[in-house]
């Protein structure tokens, strides 16, 4: 885009820290050599549209790093965030003349991205691709579907602490806390301004400050600045989540 903060490159597939994790690992080291010409590094700055909606389909991407939120505008002008995108998941849609929503970083991103004509015959020419982009894309559907009950049929503090235990579940360090934090704790910023957590969850902004503090209140969670936030156990924010407050003692 014309407007964006961004630097480009030649991609290296041998040292990227989430090809064995995004579609590209299911190539070989020669088909990656292949991928490797043809992808380029962008970064993007919070706030730059990435992918504007409707307009034609240029390329694909792996995101490497960072948060993008996934928006649609109604035919009005209202917008709705309709979904969150992380490393290491792919940007795009395969096979569609255009894009069907806005991609707007919501952190500093960096993605890796693919012209749309080479990467479409790439996956004509290496079936273990295109079989990893099913799945990828069968798994993106499943957490749609996932979201919609939590959407319709939760309450506002399991709506937060789903929220919540998203992001925390997302972040790459989760599994390398400090050793002060323990082993079930986390600790994250929040990718998202509290109006933009009240779109996602259907919320209104006086209701997510609400839920926070309670959370923070009830000891799920410590909030350490506006959006730095500290889960003493993940799996007392899950229960919070499912609406068990009994499941961890």
């Amino acid at each position: 885009m014309a407007h964006d903060s961004i630097r480009l490159r030649q991609s290296s597939c041998e040292t990227c820290a989430v090809r064995h994790r995004t579609v590209c690992g299911a190539l070989s080291n020669e088909e990656l050599t292949s991928l490797s010409r043809i992808g380029r590094m962008r970064k993007f700055k919070a706030g730059d549209i990435i992918l504007a909606d409707e307009e034609p389909t240029t390329f694909f991407a792996n995101v490497i790093s960072g948060v993008i939120k996934l928006e649609k505008t109604s035919v009005d002008g209202r917008q709705q965030i309709v979904g969150l995108v992380f490393a290491p998941d792919f940007l795009g849609r395969a096979y569609s003349r255009s894009n069907p929503y806005f991609a707007q970083a919501a952190t500093d991103t960096e993605i890796c991205t693919f012209p749309h004509t080479g990467f479409e015959q790439l996956l004509r020419n290496h079936p273990g691709l295109e079989h990893r982009l099913f799945e990828n894309t069968l798994n993106e559907l499943d957490s749609a579907r996932e979201w919609m009950f939590v959407l319709g049929r939760k309450s506002a503090q399991e709506k937060v602490a789903s929220f919540l235990h998203l992001i925390a579940k997302r972040q790459p360090m989760i599994g390398c806390q400090p050793i002060e934090l323990g082993a079930h704790a986390a600790r994250f910023e929040l990718p998202l301004t509290r109006a933009d957590i009240a779109d996602f969850l259907g919320l209104t902004i006086e209701t997510v400050s609400r839920q926070l503090s309670n959370l923070k209140r009830q000891g799920t969670i410590q909030l350490v600045s506006g959006r730095e936030v500290v889960v003493p156990d993940l799996r007392k924010l899950e229960s919070k989540a499912d609406g068990d407050d009994e499941a961890v003692a």
